[in-house]
């Protein structure tokens, strides 16, 4: 199982957010830097059973939606894996 933590820990801008995605997920400079590009990859191009993210409650007030869609978009890919071989799933710690 590949596991992998994304912290955002005092994340300040909306770049800053997607670098620590980018990094956190081990992915190459091809990453769209956006949330649809976020789904892309837990969803199809990164063999991710679980996903750490650490900070969401320290980003800056900017970035609090952008957090939540990400979290809603790891629950979306949750239920989309939750009856096959590799189950998805995540966790938020603050």
């Amino acid at each position: 199982m590949y596991q992998a933590t994304i912290d955002l820990t005092d994340c300040k801008s909306l770049m800053e957010l997607h670098e620590r995605i980018k990094v956190g997920l081990h992915l190459d400079d091809g990453y769209g830097r956006n949330l649809y590009a976020f789904w892309d990859e837990i969803n199809r191009n990164i063999p991710c059973n679980f996903i750490t993210v650490k900070g969401s409650k320290t980003v800056s007030k900017d970035l609090t939606g952008k957090v939540e869609k990400m979290r809603e978009i790891l629950e979306r890919n949750k239920q989309y894996w939750a009856h096959s071989k590799h189950p998805f799933d995540y966790e938020f710690i603050d």
